[in-house]
């Protein structure tokens, strides 16, 4: 074998053993990505309308089959996904980030429809921005027709399986569904625009100040003249409570570290005291006063004693005569 061939072999190895996006791996049951021409991982994701289409070559969808094989990269498996993503949260993301990860080799397609709190082109700005899409479509319509799936060449339509009715259709991906180009994704519990709609509605005022106090106008935020002095009187009443608390929580500090030096001076002085009853005891006591006693005695003796005895004027016996017989 020569050195070229072991090279591509080894190369092989190598791709098949390295783990795709977040770790993941073939074994995992997640399909690893392989290198792809997009620019949505640099840059936002571009617009339909302006992405030129070569026409000449027919477009052939693959099967189910087909996409979970891993196409080849200058024919990757185009998912469609819709939704009107406003106010753009994870619930929006995660689903796409499911839809981008179908097939080894997805081209994701994202139709952004209309009737939302956020413009249209905030929206687009959203999702353009999201890594996960590769290319956008403006004003995309509610119901999916074989013209709108033909003229971007879709394969799969990525979507939670909850029936979405619409005028005269109890479910808008039913014709989606029985074609086999369905491929269901999972909602993000917990989250969701109305959810996040309800929570401003729900704590209204709270946002409200919020906005005054960074500069808003009451006309901007559509408050009334009655609620905006409302607010700026419940701002001052909150700034009080908030000084009376900090002055309550610095004079139970001060109480705290007084208690604690009191406690310290106790201990102190408890301490002094034992030894000061114990050289009182000591001394006075009665073993310790007799020898006290006994020592003040014998130090004035000596005291009365030692002036008056010296070497020159110390008194000598004479020897009286002894008588001989």
């Amino acid at each position: 074998m020569d050195a070229h061939s072991s090279t591509k072999i080894n190369a092989r190895k190598r791709r098949k053993e390295a783990p795709g996006p977040n770790g993941a791996t073939e074994e995992d049951g997640i399909p690893s990505k392989v290198q792809r021409c997009a620019v949505g991982l640099r840059q936002p994701a571009p617009f339909s309308d302006e992405i030129e289409v070569d026409l000449s070559k027919p477009c052939v969808r693959v099967t189910m089959e087909e996409a979970r094989k891993r196409t080849p990269c200058e024919r990757p498996v185009r998912v469609h996904a819709d939704g009107i993503f406003d106010l753009f949260h994870s619930g929006h993301a995660r689903p796409l980030m499911q839809a981008k990860n179908l097939f080894p080799n997805t081209y994701l397609i994202v139709g952004v429809c209309s009737f939302t709190v956020m413009n249209e082109n905030e929206r687009y700005d959203a999702v353009q921005h999201c890594h996960y899409v590769d290319e956008v479509v403006r004003n995309a319509p509610w119901t999916l027709t074989p013209e709108f799936l033909a003229e971007h060449r879709i394969d799969f339509v990525a979507h939670d399986d909850i029936p979405y009715s619409s005028a005269g259709s109890d479910d808008v991906y039913k014709h989606i569904k029985e074609a086999g180009m369905f491929a269901p994704t999972q909602r993000t519990e917990g989250i969701s625009t109305s959810d996040i709609i309800t929570r401003i509605v729900r704590d209204y005022d709270v946002y409200a100040r919020r906005n005054l106090q960074r500069g808003y106008t009451a006309k901007e935020l559509n408050v009334s003249f009655i609620n905006e002095k409302k607010y700026h009187l419940q701002e001052r009443v909150d700034k009080v409570k908030k000084k009376v608390k900090d002055v309550e929580e610095k004079s139970k500090e001060f109480v705290q570290k007084v208690e604690e030096k009191s406690i310290d001076l106790i201990q102190k002085w408890e301490e002094k005291s034992r030894e000061f009853i114990g050289s009182f005891l000591e001394m006075f006591g009665p073993e310790g006063a007799l020898k006290h006693m006994l020592k003040e005695g014998k130090g004035r003796m000596l005291q009365a004693i030692s002036p008056k005895q010296s070497p020159s004027s110390s008194p000598t016996r004479e020897r009286s005569p002894s008588l001989s017989f």
